[in-house]
């Protein structure tokens, strides 16, 4: 059986395995050109732990507008809905790997809506 998430050790976990997958997709790495290239991933990787902390432990870690930063950045790379579909793959294929339960559940629901509200937002929601 496997845990569930129960630390913010847990989110960061996921997210470095997540951001793994998505690097390695061609489709998805225009969007983290910049971070990469910049040599600011480990900081990306800890203020979206922050992130999800917040979401899923109630804590006030995250301070950015997350909706403003996608729409900043869709202004240089454009979002498509097949985006969104491979975010959510990537998300849920690791988080799966490693956990379930409760909290694991509740943020793959979290990222459902989330990724729902933004596909809206950026007039890609089909």
């Amino acid at each position: 059986m496997k845990p569930d998430i129960s630390s913010r050790e847990d989110i960061k976990l996921i997210i470095t395995k997540f951001y793994k997958l998505l690097l390695a997709d061609q489709k998805m790495i225009p969007f983290f050109e910049d971070i990469v290239a910049h040599n600011h991933l480990e900081e990306h990787l800890e203020i979206i732990s922050d992130f999800w902390n917040d979401i899923l432990f109630d804590t006030n870690s995250y301070s950015n507008n997350v909706m403003k930063k996608h729409v900043d950045k869709n202004v240089f790379v454009a979002f498509k809905k097949e985006h969104f579909t491979i975010w959510m793959s990537y998300l849920f294929e690791t988080i799966d790997a490693s956990f379930d339960g409760e909290n694991a559940h509740n943020m793959k629901n979290r990222a459902r809506s989330i990724a729902t509200v933004m596909e809206l937002k950026l007039g890609v929601y089909q």
